[in-house]
């Protein structure tokens, strides 16, 4: 009492399930990508920033400015989960899309092939048609001129009389 799905069911259904997925793989995306500009920004900012004297970096300006580089490669990172996962959705996507397009091609090779054998057959049928109707007309032009010859030897037998 299993629901049998075709393949063509079976590339809907997860086209409607993976759609969605992209969808928000690709908002979370902007919205990881706008996160690192923040941070970009910030690390800029960092990068100004001189408390010494003289207007020179501090030691403690410099790690201020690592810790905001830090947070930059770990939404980096965090970016690049995220096309990973975009990547492979597609890519998913892509072979459920070939494997419906092999099914089709090979259900249309299937239907070429049946209807080359239905037009063997009614080529086979009109020979068939073809050698009969011949035969019937053979047989129309004898027994038409038999019947012109009988009456040709009977008008000749009674102008004979």
């Amino acid at each position: 009492m299993g629901v049998k799905f075709t393949t063509m069911t079976k590339y809907l259904l997860l086209l409607f399930l993976l759609v969605p997925m992209v969808t928000m793989a690709q908002d979370r995306l902007e919205k990881l990508v706008d996160e690192r500009q923040a941070l970009h920004q910030e690390w800029k900012s960092s990068e100004k920033e001189k408390s010494g004297i003289f207007g020179n970096r501090t030691k403690k300006d410099m790690i201020k400015t690592n810790e905001w580089m830090e947070r930059i490669i770990l939404k980096d990172n965090l970016i690049m989960d995220e096309l990973e996962m975009l990547k492979n959705i597609e890519t998913t996507e892509i072979k459920y899309e070939k494997d419906d397009y092999k099914y089709i091609a090979q259900k249309q090779e299937q239907d070429i092939g049946k209807l080359k054998r239905a037009l063997d057959i009614k080529d086979e049928e009109i020979a068939e048609v073809m050698a009969s109707k011949r035969t019937y007309e053979w047989t129309t032009l004898i027994l038409f001129l038999i019947a012109l010859t009988t009456g040709y030897l009977f008008y000749r037998t009674k102008k004979q009389v």
